[in-house]
């Protein structure tokens, strides 16, 4: 006779396949994801800003407080879009690619401003200026994602998957390489083929397509003499320490010192000057310095679940905007978030752009929060979610009035 250990009624797996069943699970973890990641995003600009802003403006809180502004105005859209109807949602789609394209058009013209090389930015107010190309990304998602939708019975054709989503979403792409935002661009193309992945584009045809624009890649990058000295300080950065290879030497130091546990929040070195760009496109580095690699592997590991929600949302989708809507979105998120992680570890040639909803970057803050939100909005086309939400309103409606 043998005695064995009593077994538990669930085990953690299905612990996690239960919270998983339920209607609304996709659509409480990307409202809990987004929470975590802007409060996390706010406090390292905080810290990795401090000492540049003390610098330049005498106010430790300057960079954070304009961060600040565009996450309040990013909630309020998240919260729009939340509350409005799908079919509003989908009548805005054109305009608002039609009305990025527009402002795209216009740093071309006297009312540009050229950052760090880029002619990417407008003029608001109050010294904020605001950058196109980043809401783009958005746009382009969901216009596709609505071509697609009405498109859907005659995908299995390459022709229908292929025109007019390529010559469009190129010629967006195109305007953005013309404003020297490669980066950006980057983001663009790894959208374009992830969705005519999610298409169905046949093999013969996809790879055509890696092939095409791994050529207009290059291209770009061999006419222009700065994206060669990067390449080749990628290939070895210690080639130009005080040049081109700077911030990769300088970021690698970073995490170096953090170790695994970090030096603590605020005690990073790199910060005080040595690390250019340290709270944008760097700021994983000062993360890397101050929190460790435990906290390092934490971020990503919330950019992993971001990827898991938001596949299975458009896996469990019932309505084909919404599927198209969350893939489209994920791609974009995951895309930019693996080439900034890659760029910042040195895996990766040095190119601008931001870690979404962690880096400095009002455009671009405010254009991730109105995608999750549209993630979210897509979430509630779940099997049951719809009528869970609308009974969980209810409940809270009724215990407000007691």
């Amino acid at each position: 006779m043998s005695i064995s250990a009593p077994r538990r009624s669930t085990s953690a797996l299905d612990a996690v396949r239960q919270v998983l069943s339920r209607p609304l699970a996709s659509y409480q973890i990307v409202l809990g994801l987004t929470a975590i990641l802007l409060g996390l995003g706010l406090i390292m600009v905080l810290s990795a800003s401090s000492v540049y802003a003390l610098r330049l403006f005498d106010n430790s809180f300057y960079v954070v407080s304009r961060q600040a502004v565009f996450a309040v105005l990013g909630v309020i859209g998240f919260v729009a879009v939340l509350r409005l109807p799908w079919n509003v949602l989908r009548a805005l789609v054109r305009p608002a690619l039609l009305g990025t394209v527009v402002l795209i058009g216009l740093t071309f013209t006297p009312l540009g401003v050229e950052i760090n090389g880029n002619r990417n930015w407008l003029p608001l107010f109050a010294g904020i200026s605001v950058q196109p190309s980043e809401l783009a990304k958005l746009a382009l998602v969901l216009w596709i994602a609505d071509l697609y939708a009405r498109r859907y019975k005659y995908l299995g054709t390459p022709r229908y998957i292929l025109t007019p989503m390529v010559p469009i979403a190129g010629a967006v792409a195109a305007l953005v390489v013309a404003q020297k935002d490669l980066g950006t661009a980057l983001v663009l193309f790894a959208v374009i083929v992830g969705m005519l992945w999610v298409a169905g584009l046949p093999g013969r045809h996809m790879w055509f397509m890696v092939l095409a624009l791994g050529v207009v890649l290059i291209f770009f990058v061999a006419t222009a003499p700065h994206r060669i000295t990067r390449l080749l300080s990628f290939l070895d950065p210690t080639a130009d320490p005080e040049g081109a290879g700077h911030q990769s030497i300088k970021a690698m130091m970073a995490f170096a010192r953090g170790g695994f546990w970090g030096v603590g929040l605020g005690g990073s070195r790199q910060k005080w000057g040595a690390l250019p760009e340290a709270h944008n496109d760097f700021i994983l580095a000062v993360i890397g310095e101050e929190l460790g690699l435990a906290g390092t592997l934490v971020l990503l590991s919330l950019f992993g679940m971001l990827g898991f929600v938001g596949f299975r949302i458009a896996m469990r989708s019932r309505d084909r905007f919404a599927r198209y809507a969350a893939a489209g979105i994920t791609i974009w998120l995951l895309a930019q978030a693996i080439i900034n992680v890659g760029m910042v570890l040195g895996l990766l040639p040095v190119i601008g752009i931001p870690l979404p909803l962690i880096s400095y970057g009002g455009s671009s803050l405010l254009a991730t929060l109105l995608g999750m939100a549209f993630l979210a909005k897509c979430a509630t086309t779940e099997p049951g979610a719809a009528q869970a939400l609308a009974a969980s309103r209810r409940q809270r409606r009724r215990s407000s009035k007691k």
